[in-house]
């Protein structure tokens, strides 16, 4: 997507480095960051300079290509990088991807860069099947970030917004601000203010609110790793949105490509959740917003089963949460 005016991808390889925006100081300030070797690389996804599923899928892939440059254990690197995020299934797919094509002779360097390319196009089919679902004049619900940061481009959830606009449909979207890491109001809204997309952030408790009054039209949510049987694992605070607009009648919609679909896991009582540091939770920036003293719990996903869910927007189209296996199997 276009900074002014210039075209970047949310993670790429140039000049023997993995590349990428840092996205812990957005939207203060724009930056590039530069990873030399792989254990910059796993620090780079366990510090959350590059977030979201599809993002660190190819940041797994452009990982191994760069241990095989810089000569590092293969085996060893894929360890360190499968060991930063256990949630997001995307990572584990990167990884595997560009192993595999290894072990067919292929060049890891072509073959991470062939596995951003394919994650781009998937994510640009979600778009266009997504729009379809966006009628002129709706108000939407996302939460978190899933748009072009949290993937190489385009994005999952905000994709089908995006094909939108470019239909010449109006829209205004609701941006929960996600606590505690604020991805929502750091992200979602900069990437709504660069694409001139009308918009307003919203406190995570205000969504039931505007549910019940009958302003949102739509939710539209990504994940982190989907489950066989359609249950999924995103962002925490998803799940009760979920439970939210199917109190209030209102239609809910996972966006996920098939890289985050994990065939293995049977359901969502399978899906490991990250908890993260406490200060997530104790600060807002630099300031300390509880007592010295107070514990605090900060897991950093939630899953939401698949009866919560209208549908899920692929790459393949949209599917009932039960013929994700039949598809992609």
């Amino acid at each position: 997507m276009l900074v002014d005016g210039k075209h970047y991808r949310t993670v790429w390889f140039e000049d023997d480095k993995v590349k990428m925006i840092d996205q812990r100081i957005l939207p203060n300030e724009f930056k590039i960051v530069e990873l030399a070797n792989v254990n910059e690389v796993a620090d780079a996804i366990r510090n959350m300079i590059v977030r979201g599923a599809p993002a660190i899928g190819a940041t797994g892939a452009y990982g191994i290509a760069l241990a095989t440059i810089r000569k590092e254990g293969i085996r060893e690197s894929s360890e360190t990088l499968r060991k930063t995020r256990p949630t997001a299934y995307d990572l584990f797919h990167g990884i595997e991807y560009v192993l595999k094509e290894m072990e067919n002779k292929k060049d890891p360097l072509k073959a991470s860069e062939t596995y951003a390319n394919l994650s781009i196009e998937a994510c640009k089919k979600i778009g266009e099947h997504g729009a379809s679902l966006i009628k002129d004049g709706f108000r939407i619900l996302t939460h978190c970030n899933a748009g072009w940061l949290a993937c190489v481009d385009w994005g999952t959830a905000l994709s089908p917004i995006y094909f939108a606009k470019r239909q010449r449909k109006q829209m205004f979207v609701y941006v929960d601000e996600t606590r505690p890491r604020l991805q929502g109001a750091r992200l979602t809204s900069w990437e709504l203010m660069n694409e001139e997309i009308s918009h307003s952030v919203i406190a995570d408790n205000a969504a039931g609110h505007f549910m019940r009054t009958k302003e949102i039209d739509l939710v539209i949510v990504g994940a982190d790793r989907v489950a066989k049987n359609g249950d999924f694992a995103n962002k925490i605070g998803t799940y009760e949105k979920a439970v939210l607009a199917k109190e209030n009648g209102i239609p809910f919609y996972v966006a996920a490509p098939r890289s985050t679909i994990d065939l293995s896991c049977e359901s969502g009582e399978k899906i490991p959740i990250e908890e993260r540091e406490e200060d997530e939770v104790h600060f807002v920036g630099n300031e300390r917003v509880t007592p010295d003293g107070s514990k605090a719990r900060n897991p950093a996903f939630d899953v939401t089963p698949s009866k919560f869910v209208t549908g899920v927007i692929t790459e393949k189209g949209i599917l009932k949460p039960g013929k994700i296996r039949k598809t992609f199997s």
